[in-house]
This record gives C-alpha cells, sequence and structure tokens, in this order.
C-alpha cells in the first residue's frame, strides 16, 4: 500500500492550485461554481496518495489534463496503476490532452457533460 504524508499532501495541493497549467486553467473557467450542468467541481482534489486535476464528488468522476510529460512508458505506467486505484475506489477517470482543452475546448466539455452520469 502507498503510504503518504497528509501534510505534505496538502501543500502539495495548494502549490497546483497557485500554479495551474494553461489549460488546467481554461478548463477551470468552465466549470468552476457549476457553471456545467449544475455539478460542482474541486481542482486538485487529493483521493488516497494522488492529486487530481479536477473532481466532481457527486458523479465520482475525475478529469486529468495530459502534457506531453504523459507520453512517456514509465509515465503512462504511472498513469494505469492510479486509473486502477481510482477505479477501485469507485471514481471514473476521463484524460484529455492540453492541445485539445486549448484547441477544443467545446469537445472537452461536450465530454465531460457526457461524462456526468454514472
Amino acid at each position: 500500500m502507498k503510504v503518504f504524508n497528509i501534510k505534505r499532501m496538502k501543500e502539495r495541493r495548494q502549490e497546483l492550485r497557485k500554479n495551474l497549467t494553461p489549460s488546467e486553467a481554461r478548463l477551470w473557467k468552465y466549470i468552476q461554481r457549476k457553471q456545467l450542468n449544475g455539478k460542482k467541481f474541486r481542482r486538485q482534489y487529493s483521493v488516497g496518495g494522488y492529486v487530481l486535476d479536477f473532481y466532481c464528488p457527486e458523479c465520482k468522476l475525475a478529469i486529468e489534463i495530459d502534457g506531453s510529460s504523459h507520453d512517456s512508458k514509465m509515465k503512462h505506467q504511472y498513469d494505469e496503476e492510479r486509473t486502477k486505484f481510482l477505479n477501485a475506489v469507485g471514481i471514473r477517470v476521463i484524460r484529455f490532452r492540453n492541445i485539445d482543452v486549448l484547441k477544443n475546448i467545446d469537445e472537452v466539455l461536450e465530454e465531460i457533460k457526457r461524462s456526468l452520469t454514472p
């Protein structure tokens, strides 16, 4: 089982919230304050030892925004392990590429809307 430090996780979440990537900031503009189908999203929310980019507790849906760093084999394996853990605790995960959020936000939002129903 993965061991994590709660204080370090809180500090990490706070740091990530202060330094959103451009694609995270763009998506957050559209999903904050229950703007998307009246659903509340949290940003940089932790589950176990993982920090999720965005999370809708009501729908148990995690949204991950992946940049080019996720293209490596090691990062891909980490993402798979993480998704398996989240699925095991009842959380569905959807992923988008940075470029899709920046260039095709309407399509991304439509995909999120489709994923909001359990």
